[in-house]
């Protein structure tokens, strides 16, 4: 309860499916709306995953440019498998962005280091950057499935530790990164091998081969997630409608009291609230001091919408306020015992 000025009489108690059901409802048809809300919220998880991940790609190539984080960039490119091209794309990320992966993401300077030899020991040189640039399709040069790309980086680690004698920092260092490497390579391999069997299956039934780059790959994420989006929202708007028809209508008893419960909210909570009436009545001007609210005149919707959350506001003022009571007293009582204690300590002080 909030000090001073409580939940209003009438809001204690009311739930969304209560209301939504207004005991007319059977009990099968609250089952059914539980189950399309608990669908609604799997799916908006799902999209929720999918939106970082598109986020990811882009941070990832915004600063990707230049010096170490030129390997961290999103590594999908596939030959019809988007999805692995993108979780091998993580993996990869993962490895270069390693405190160790430093010597791995550029070629190595031959010259530079005076290594006169490295070509006679090394006859195929590989780096984060060379596969990048063949990710992205530059130099008319592109991976054609994650086995390849798979290859190359263990190309990477393998060459270095063959030019490099086992003690040496460079020999740990990549041992060190390849293990682990192949560590996520072999929690991705069963999905990789299913995929190859799915092709295998879709080339035999004559279905053709379409390569995509990273970038469609992820613009079609984006693409097919925003679609999503769209229908979850219709869906949500097909359930506001059923339960705006299920809801029984509020009282006068009940609009007077949840009149008084905008009374006592604080001003920000108050803003938010009148932002739901205007969505429901555009020609509604939250401007001026004071504001006049017909609830008389607001749809069953804004009205049942404004009780849960004065409900839910009024709970969290109240929890605040308790919160502060608490703290106070705990305040009080260590006063008191500090005090408490000197005083002891001076009785004890005293000369007999």
């Amino acid at each position: 309860m909030v000090p001073g000025g409580g939940v209003p009489q009438g809001m204690e108690g009311e739930t969304a499916a209560g209301a939504a059901a207004g005991e007319r409802a059977p009990g099968t048809e609250v089952d059914a709306f539980r189950r399309q809300v608990e669908d609604l919220v799997s799916k908006t998880d799902q999209l929720e995953r999918r939106v970082n991940e598109v986020v990811g790609f882009y941070d990832g190539k915004k600063h990707g440019s230049g010096g170490r984080k030129a390997g961290r960039k999103d590594s999908s490119h596939s030959k019809g498998m988007p999805d692995l091209m993108r979780q091998f794309g993580a993996i990869v990320r993962q490895i270069t962005s390693h405190e160790w992966a430093e010597p791995f993401l550029k070629p190595v300077d031959v010259v530079g280091l005076q290594l006169d030899d490295y070509y006679k020991i090394i006859t195929k040189p590989m780096d984060f950057s060379t596969i990048q640039k063949k990710m992205e399709g530059k130099d008319d040069t592109k991976y054609n499935n994650v086995r390849e790309i798979y290859s190359d980086v263990r190309l990477i680690f393998a060459n270095a530790m063959k030019y490099n004698d086992e003690r040496h920092d460079v020999h740990i260092m990549a041992k060190s990164l390849l293990e682990k490497f192949e560590e996520k390579w072999l929690q991705l391999l069963p999905k990789v091998e299913n995929e190859e069997r799915k092709q295998k299956d879709e080339e035999s039934n004559g279905v053709p081969k379409v390569n995509i780059s990273p970038e469609e790959a992820i613009a079609k994420l984006a693409k097919d997630t925003d679609n999503e989006l769209i229908e979850i929202n219709k869906q949500l708007e097909e359930l506001r409608q059923m339960v705006v028809q299920r809801c029984r209508k509020m009282t006068t008893y009940e609009k007077r009291k949840l009149g008084a419960g905008l009374c006592h909210l604080s001003p920000e909570e108050l803003t938010k609230a009148l932002e739901m009436v205007a969505q429901d009545n555009p020609s509604f001007e939250a401007k001026g001091d004071e504001l006049e609210l017909d609830m008389d005149a607001q749809s069953e919707t804004t009205l049942w919408r404004l009780k849960f959350f004065v409900r839910e506001a009024l709970e969290r003022q109240a929890n605040v306020a308790s919160g502060r009571t608490d703290e106070n007293a705990k305040r009080k009582r260590e006063i008191c015992n500090a005090l408490a204690r000197t005083a002891s300590k001076r009785v004890k002080q005293q000369p007999n």
